[in-house]
């Protein structure tokens, strides 16, 4: 690894950037490989049992996260792709931006950027996002999700902790009562 004083590596550039941004991309090809092989061999809506409570059941979801704006009569498309795209976009900027110490923080922000980038490409291709993982308990499902949606809710249980360490960390700093 070069030290900030060589050639190339601004003093203070976080070398695990590009590890972040790579992540990021596997996982993106993770999540679209995936999401091919759902619709290669899934047929919409029918389910296939993988264990007592898991089965592969491929959907199309035209909304947002649980299809909310599902029938919301299109413009949800081009409003959710512009919004996910500003967001990758700020995060691909935070991630340039995070100190060498900020590892947990990155990890979240490649999860995060990879599954938008995931349903952001699906949208732009199919206008709706490919989901195939159905979860049931007792005849309750939750709804069907992919790579792309779990890779989302890894990495923003991940900015909470990351916050909530902060926060715990700051108040401790600050002496605080009950911050052992």
């Amino acid at each position: 690894m070069r030290t900030p004083t060589q050639p190339g590596l601004r003093p203070g550039r976080n070398p695990l950037t590009l590890a972040w941004l790579g992540l990021a991309l596997a996982l993106l090809l993770l999540d679209l490989w995936t999401k091919h092989l759902a619709s290669s061999h899934l047929q919409l809506f029918q389910p296939q049992p993988v264990l007592s409570w898991l089965d592969w059941r491929l959907a199309h979801n035209t909304g947002a996260a649980f299809s909310f704006l599902a029938n919301a009569g299109g413009w949800q498309r081009w409003f959710l792709t512009g919004l996910a795209l500003l967001i990758s976009v700020m995060l691909v900027l935070w991630i340039t931006r995070l100190r060498r110490d900020e590892r947990l923080l990155g990890l979240a922000l490649a999860l995060v950027l990879s599954g938008a980038l995931g349903n952001v490409i699906d949208r732009l291709r199919f206008g709706y996002v490919v989901d195939f993982i159905d979860v049931h308990v007792a005849g309750y499902h939750w709804p069907a999700f992919n790579v792309a949606d779990a890779a989302i809710s890894c990495g923003i249980i991940l900015l909470l902790l990351d916050a909530l360490r902060d926060m715990l960390a700051q108040r401790k700093q600050n002496g605080e009562p009950g911050t052992g």
